[in-house]
């Protein structure tokens, strides 16, 4: 199936990018051919973020977008900043913090449900959108650029066998293909490696956020609060919490963990169940209920960890490159404006009469002139400071930093600090003591298996394990042997589990129909001997307003 443009992932980045393409058509009087490719379910199933959106990208992208529906209902009315302590908290002056936190203007609300507006939006302009499809393999030309891509196969038994309802993937071809599949998609990965897009700059960093929806006592909502959180549980491990009071009241709450962190005992969703038990929290959800549950890995290598942003045939877009404000916890608006202006790029060539397979030169150079590089230039030291100097010193480091920045005194801070690949942070198991993480209970802390349960998540379970070893014996021979198996404990949708250790043979058991495709894995492992990949398309979470 050919097309001028085909995009894989109809998040922000993507659908922005499928939006912008159709609307310099209009406005030039010319045809252009669009098609997102996106492996949830539908639009919004695999979307999952705090969040709190600055509208400037959607502003230029479709400035009447109020008049038009879109799901900006909360804005936000107060913005609090706390200090957990274990059983207190310090509630941080707003003028002690950087101008840049603040988060006037903008609104909280589900990225999900602003993604299925979108959706909308692109499809009244023409553009297909294929839900359920997943991009499984890259095409190139015989010259070596970017030709497009092959969905997967449908109906693949476990052993590789067809199955009666066997349907093999689609081609589709394109002039320019773009890749917005979010943290870590694993076609941009491919991409990289083959084009070395990463050579010369500083590795990428991530986090987990884990997330919870609920619908709490309206006596104590107060939509428009959002809150967010440092201190405790966390010991000297960069991270924090969120609460954000939306529409008709819920409660977005969650939990963020760098994955630099070096205990192997450590638990990302356990600490954020610790988290909801604080004494200024757990008042709060008392009473309420749980609704939706999710996680999902996030960019935090910032200006520095940015790729090489194209290679012959296309470029890569939102976070598959990696875009987030880590200072503000924001990144969608900059993966909508990298859509646009990839989309702007790519048009300029095809009304040239382009046949594709070139570079589009002029993103990058748009990118680098445009409000993305000032917002995220200027947050550069953030995150990389807490791996330097810790957490304390990191953070006092960090907040003059930005306060110098915000004062027009950049120029006092020509450096830049360096990242470093958040697998290699682990320290052995001796070096550690286990975590004792408290039982749920039930009502406001919760197991995995209950959580993934609300994540909506499903798999057909006779398919190929999409969460690949690269060697079967490491799992055992090496991380169970020096990291005491931390795949079961980073993982926060209970996928890996060592069995057999009772009878003396401990093996690696893989539940891949839980996996909410968040990622961690594939980032976290010690040893870099997962990768994930796509499954059958239409597989994973399914999360409503998320």
């Amino acid at each position: 199936m050919p097309y001028d443009v085909v995009i894989v992932g109809g998040g922000p980045a993507g659908l922005s990018a499928a939006i912008r393409l159709k609307q310099l058509a209009q406005q030039n009087g010319t045809e252009v051919s669009v098609c997102v490719l996106e492996k949830g379910s539908e639009v919004g199933a695999h979307i999952l973020s705090g969040a709190v959106v600055d509208p400037i990208a959607l502003n230029e992208l479709i400035p009447d977008w109020k008049e038009k529906g879109a799901p900006l209902n909360t804005p936000v009315t107060d913005n609090k900043h706390w200090v957990l302590t274990k059983n207190g908290k310090i509630d941080m002056p707003h003028f002690l913090l950087p101008p840049l936190m603040s988060n006037d203007g903008c609104y909280t609300l589900s990225l999900g449900n602003l993604c299925r507006w979108l959706a909308g939006q692109a499809e009244e302009l023409g553009v297909e959108i294929f839900p359920g499809f997943a991009g499984a393999e890259i095409l190139y030309n015989e010259d070596g650029s970017v030709k497009g891509v092959a969905t997967g196969d449908m109906g693949v038994a476990r052993d590789g066998s067809h199955k009666d309802m066997y349907q093999p993937g689609l081609e589709l071809h394109a002039k320019y293909t773009f890749f917005a599949e979010g943290v870590r998609g694993h076609l941009s990965k491919q991409l990289m490696d083959r084009f070395s897009l990463r050579e010369g700059v500083q590795p990428q960093t991530y986090a987990i956020g884990i997330k919870e929806l609920w619908d709490i006592d309206p006596s104590k909502h107060k939509a428009g609060t959002v809150i967010h959180t440092q201190g405790w549980p966390l010991d000297d491990v960069a991270g924090g919490g969120f609460i954000y009071h939306q529409e008709n009241n819920q409660v977005a709450i969650g939990f963020v963990v760098a994955l630099d962190y070096k205990n192997p005992y450590l638990s990302p969703f356990d600490e954020m169940q610790r988290f909801k038990n604080h004494p200024a929290i757990r008042p709060l959800l008392e009473g309420g209920r749980r609704v939706a549950y999710g996680a999902r890995a996030i960019n935090e290598g910032g200006w520095q960890s940015i790729p090489k942003l194209t290679f012959p045939g296309g470029a890569l877009i939102g976070c598959s490159a990696g875009f987030v404000n880590v200072p503000r916890i924001k990144g969608s608006h900059n993966a909508m404006k990298t859509g646009m202006l990839a989309a702007e790029a790519a048009f300029d060539r095809l009304r040239a009469g382009t046949e594709g397979g070139d570079e589009l030169l002029a993103y990058p150079a748009a990118v680098e002139n445009s409000w993305i590089k000032e917002d995220l230039y200027k947050v550069r030291n953030a995150r990389p400071a807490l791996a330097k100097f810790g957490v304390t010193l990191g953070t006092l480091y960090t907040g003059l930093d930005l306060w110098l920045h915000d004062l027009g005194l950049g120029k006092l801070i020509p450096w830049t600090l360096k990242n470093h690949p958040d697998h290699t942070q682990l320290g052995r198991k001796e070096h550690y003591y286990p975590i004792d993480y408290p039982k749920p209970d039930g009502k406001v802390t919760f197991d995995k298996l209950s959580s993934v349960f609300l994540s909506n998540t499903n798999h057909e379970e006779d398919q190929p394990v999409h969460l690949t070893l690269k060697d079967q014996d490491v799992p055992v021979k090496l991380n169970l042997t020096l990291y005491d198996a931390p795949e079961q404990r980073y993982c926060p949708a209970g996928v890996y589990e060592i069995v057999g250790q009772d009878v003396g043979d401990p093996r690696l058991q893989i539940n891949a129909q839980n996996c909410v495709h968040c990622k961690t894995c594939d980032i976290k492992d010690p040893t870099q001997n997962i990768n994930w990949v796509a499954p059958e398309g239409g597989g994973g979470p399914n999360y409503p307003n998320m």
